[in-house]
C-alpha cells in the first residue's frame, strides 16, 4: 500500500492504495463517490466513465498510479458553483435516463466529447458514444440530450 494524493473534482484526496488498484475502486470505496458504476470491470460498457485531465477514462481499467498528478473529475463534479453542467440539464430535459446504471458514465462521456468538439455531428456524437451502453435503450435520447447541450453551449 503506498500512500497517494489524488486531485478529484478539484479537492486532494490522500489514499492509501497499492498502485495498480483500479482508480474506480478507489472513487467508489475510498472516497464514496458513487457516480461512477462497475459494469463489466474490463472498460468495455462505460459505467465507470470519468475525465482525467479533460479527457475521457475508463475508470475500471485505469491504475491509481496513471491518475496521479492529474485531475480527475467524476460525474458529481460536473456542476459549478452549484449550477448543473448542460450536459445534466440536457439529460433530464430529453429524460435521457431509464433505469440510470449507466448515466453517470454517459453524461461524463458526453461532456468529455463536447469539450474537445463543442459542436459535434449526430455522427460525431454515435462514435463518441458507442462504448457507453445502456441495456434499457435510451440511446436515442441519450444522442438528443448530447445535441442540445452542444445548442446550448454554443457561444
Amino acid at each position: 500500500m503506498d500512500d497517494v494524493t489524488l486531485l478529484v473534482n478539484g479537492a486532494e484526496h490522500k489514499v492509501a492504495a497499492a498502485p495498480d488498484t483500479p482508480l474506480l475502486y478507489v472513487l467508489r470505496n475510498d472516497l464514496k463517490l458513487k457516480g461512477a458504476k462497475f459494469g463489466c470491470g474490463l472498460g468495455l460498457c462505460g459505467a465507470c466513465t470519468v475525465m482525467i485531465d479533460g479527457r475521457k477514462a475508463l475508470s475500471c481499467d485505469t491504475p491509481l498510479w496513471a491518475a496521479v498528478g492529474k485531475q480527475v473529475t467524476t460525474i458529481e463534479g460536473l456542476a459549478e458553483d452549484g449550477v448543473p453542467h448542460a450536459v445534466q440539464d440536457a439529460f433530464l430535459a430529453e429524460q435521457a435516463a431509464q433505469c440510470g446504471y449507466c448515466t453517470g458514465g454517459m453524461v461524463v462521456a458526453a461532456a468529455a466529447l463536447l469539450r474537445e468538439n463543442p459542436q459535434p455531428s449526430r455522427e460525431e456524437i454515435c462514435t463518441a458514444m458507442a462504448r457507453n451502453l445502456c441495456r434499457c435503450g435510451a440511446h436515442p435520447r441519450i444522442i438528443r440530450a448530447i445535441e442540445r447541450a452542444a445548442d446550448a453551449l454554443r457561444p
